[in-house]
């Protein structure tokens, strides 16, 4: 009791409610005043310092996937500010990154390594109220007890920056499909799309050793990838992509193409981009429906198409490395943010990266930078 005492004493004073972007239907993003979320025994209210729009909130509010109202956003790092009743691992003023799903680690898809249809993953554990959605487009968020205790919440040394290390889910979930392909030192990877998914897949490519080619229709994209040791940019708008891929290669193809942006279109490009018993991996094809491609290039060119989506906490350890520790080795990944807007801004931000353009890449959503953009 005595704890649970003076930690009341020493917390820092929270407000009753807070603002936040709440998604009230297709297309209908509001700045609202709403409640600051409770929070229970083995739990933590986590203050946003940063929180990155990701291409599958963009999809839930263009596409009306899920009901309203909810508050998204799940690429995020904050402070904690409220600790629950039997809380050991985590006090009041810790910089954490916070996970929105945990795997439970045993059923049957945990065991053959494909956690994203784990029920358990499945359930959203970090919300800022309404319906668990992640939150992070608020000022506070609750993190609930099992992503508490079961690694959804990391840890930031001094030194890291919150804006590196919110890129720790989505390059989780790049390192995962990166891992799927088990690239070798010997061999070509095409990335086709350079935002900022597509880069970091590009870049973890390279890191296996591989040379890897990358195909953007922006000149600009291109200029940040350099900047990350990428120096096999095609021009999709001016260069024809399969046969430039195939000049490199004697003719045969890359020998792996990561499909980063989300045109169904583009799935034949990628499968005729590889060579005969190559692999083509969807990242980007996150919604269902028909796409075309050639049958025949799986069964009798032995093309192997894959698909990889979501995060895997077997390979968290790597991730905290790359993220954290790399930092300081200069895989420093925040020159991929384009623009930061203030939460009051939010709107606009989620408006900006619905239209991507040349200038755009990672866009940012950080409620500690008051009124305004920058």
């Amino acid at each position: 009791m005595a704890i649970e005492t003076e930690q009341l004493l020493t917390e820092p004073k929270i407000p009753a409610t807070m603002r936040a972007a709440v998604y009230r239907g297709i297309n209908d993003v509001r700045l609202e005043t709403v409640p600051v979320p409770a929070i229970g025994a083995g739990e933590l209210l986590v203050k946003i310092a940063t929180c990155g729009i990701c291409g599958t909130d963009l999809k839930k509010i263009h596409m009306g996937s899920h009901s309203a109202p909810r508050i998204f956003g799940h690429e995020m790092a904050g402070t904690v500010v409220r600790v629950g009743a039997g809380v050991g691992n985590f006090k009041l003023g810790d910089r954490v990154v916070v996970f929105h799903h945990v795997p439970c680690g045993h059923c049957y898809y945990c065991r053959k390594q494909v956690p994203a249809q784990c029920e358990v993953y499945k359930r959203t554990g970090a919300t800022a109220g309404m319906e668990p959605s992640g939150g992070g487009f608020s000022e506070y968020i609750r993190v609930m007890d099992w992503i508490v205790a079961n690694r959804g919440v990391v840890h930031i040394p001094d030194g890291v920056p919150f804006e590196q290390a919110a890129f720790m889910e989505p390059l989780n979930t790049v390192l995962n499909g990166i891992q799927r392909l088990n690239l070798a030192a010997d061999e070509t990877v095409l990335v086709i799309g350079q935002g900022p998914i597509g880069l970091m897949h590009a870049a973890l490519a390279q890191k296996t050793g591989a040379r890897v080619f990358t195909s953007d229709l922006f000149a600009e994209r291109h200029a940040i990838a350099a900047k990350f040791g990428l120096h096999h940019p095609i021009d999709a708008g001016k260069e024809d992509v399969v046969a430039q891929v195939k000049a490199a290669t004697d003719g045969r193809g890359a020998d792996a193409v990561i499909l980063a942006v989300g045109g169904n279109g583009l799935i034949r490009t990628a499968m005729d981009a590889a060579r005969p018993g190559g692999k083509v991996m969807l990242f980007a094809q996150t919604q269902h429906g028909e796409a075309s491609f050639d049958p025949g290039a799986v069964c009798v060119d032995e093309k192997a198409l894959i698909g990889s989506y979501s995060s895997s906490f077997t390979i968290l350890d790597e991730v905290i490395d790359l993220v954290l520790n790399g930092y300081h080795q200069g895989f420093d990944l925040t020159p991929l943010i384009s623009h930061r807007f203030a939460l009051d801004k939010a709107v606009e931000a989620i408006e900006i990266a619905s239209h991507p353009q040349a200038s755009s890449m990672k866009i940012m959503i950080e409620p500690e930078l008051g009124a305004g953009a920058r």
